[in-house]
């Protein structure tokens, strides 16, 4: 079938939200050309094949309804956690070596990149991960640096509304620990003394750094801060580039009308075999005055 360009357009003209969901990526199988070279290209060819496959499939009852809030998704895609299984799968202390043969340990982390600079997107972004993957909470969630105006660096006053939102979860039981990415030693120590559920990680990019720095690994190592690395860019996605994927996919619509907010991307690990067993991207963008 192919892509029904007319009707996206309709949807996307009415509607005020967007959620796009491309499923577990590992099952896309054929949607697929080619390997990506960069998580910032996956995430390009991720929104275009989603767009494409979702509206050939779009109802007559779609249109008629002229939602309000669209799930762009591709079905076929859609893969949730056995609940039998995530009931054995809890998050706690215990080293793998202590755990029964039979036990399997499944580890969800998440890593949310905020776009639009609105703390309080990060509780849908994280009850939509939820949602997607069938679970009650995310065993990890990191945050991406948010973004700051040019010139300015970031400071503990950026930093302070997303991460009151990441101990909201924490504490509502929607995510076991969180982190940060990309802090040097001067910031990691500031959010650290400020927060009350402290960072369990920072994530470091080695493209800009070949090695870590030796004062930020004796913090990490002095307060338990797992040190982690990294190959994201600085910015996943922007918002020039997120209205160029509609407008190539969907020429129909008016694509400078939509902004996107954040985008979420999480992993299944089944930690005992170092296996991923599903990974995926959420984004939500809102259309402008809306």
């Amino acid at each position: 079938m192919g892509t029904d360009s007319h009707a996206a357009g309709l949807l996307l003209r009415r509607a005020s939200t967007l959620h796009l969901q491309t499923g577990n990526l590992l099952n896309w199988g054929r949607l697929r050309k080619k390997c990506p070279s960069s998580h910032r290209e996956e995430l390009r060819d991720c929104i275009q094949k989603t767009l494409n496959e979702w509206s050939s499939q779009i109802s007559p009852d779609l249109v008629r309804e002229l939602p309000d809030v669209l799930e762009c998704t591709v079905a076929h895609a859609v893969e949730k956690i056995n609940p039998d299984e995530r009931e054995e799968m809890k998050v706690s202390a215990l080293k793998s070596e202590c755990l029964p043969t039979c036990f399997v340990f499944i580890w969800c982390p998440a890593k949310l990149f905020i776009v639009g600079s609105n703390s309080s997107s990060m509780r849908s972004a994280v009850e939509m991960a939820c949602s997607a993957l069938g679970i009650a909470q995310l065993d990890s969630v990191i945050i991406a640096s948010p973004p700051v105006e040019d010139g300015v660096n970031l400071a503990l006053e950026h930093l302070q509304p997303y991460w009151e939102e990441l101990e909201n979860l924490v504490q509502n039981k929607k995510v076991v620990a969180i982190g940060t990415s990309d802090l040097d030693k001067a910031q990691l120590e500031q959010l650290y003394q400020w927060a009350q559920v402290k960072p369990n990680s920072n994530q470091v990019n080695l493209a800009s750094c070949c090695v870590m720095p030796p004062d930020l690994t004796a913090f990490a190592k002095e307060f338990d801060i797992q040190l982690l690395t990294h190959n994201d860019p600085k910015e996943l996605l922007s918002e020039a580039s997120f209205q160029e994927a509609l407008q190539e996919s969907l020429p129909d619509i008016r694509a400078n009308e939509w902004v996107p907010l954040w985008v979420l991307r999480y992993s299944v690990i089944v930690k005992s075999r170092g296996i991923i067993k599903s990974k995926g991207y959420i984004i939500q963008a809102k259309r402008r005055d809306s």
